[in-house]
């Protein structure tokens, strides 16, 4: 494992616990606690598939950490890759949130946008991640 890998996963490793709390207080949310809140199912569909999201992207970012350093790209390239993967989860899942908050949300406002951004910046790391690992063929 390269110096950029090892570097990139302890930083995404570092997000996990993060996630856990979200979880944590996912589940008290959903479970009738904080019921001062008072979130609607909106609310409680956008946070969840939030916290989704982030959990499953990140893994895939620890994966997509290793195979960079296999793929056929240049150094730049593979910062690309490396940096993209990530921030996705970061955008996506911050765009499930950040889209929902406020008091008697009835629909999501305009930073439900970033979902869109994570999406491409997502798609533009893997495609290049997939071909830099079919031209190491």
């Amino acid at each position: 494992m390269t110096f950029e890998a090892k570097l990139m996963c302890g930083i995404i490793l570092l997000t996990i616990p993060g996630i856990q709390y979200g979880g944590f207080f996912l589940l008290s949310v959903l479970s009738g606690g904080y019921q001062k809140l008072a979130l609607n199912g909106l609310q409680k569909t956008m946070f969840r598939a939030g916290h989704a999201h982030a959990g499953v992207l990140v893994l895939l970012s620890l994966i997509c950490q290793l195979l960079a350093d296999e793929a056929a790209l240049s150094d730049t390239m593979k910062w690309i890759v490396r940096a993209f993967v990530p921030s996705s989860a970061l955008l996506i899942s911050g765009g499930f949130f950040f889209s929902a908050i406020g008091k008697d949300v009835v629909k999501p406002n305009g930073l439900i946008s970033l979902i869109y951004v994570g999406i491409v910046v997502l798609a533009i790391g893997l495609i290049m991640l997939g071909i830099g690992l079919l031209r190491a063929l």
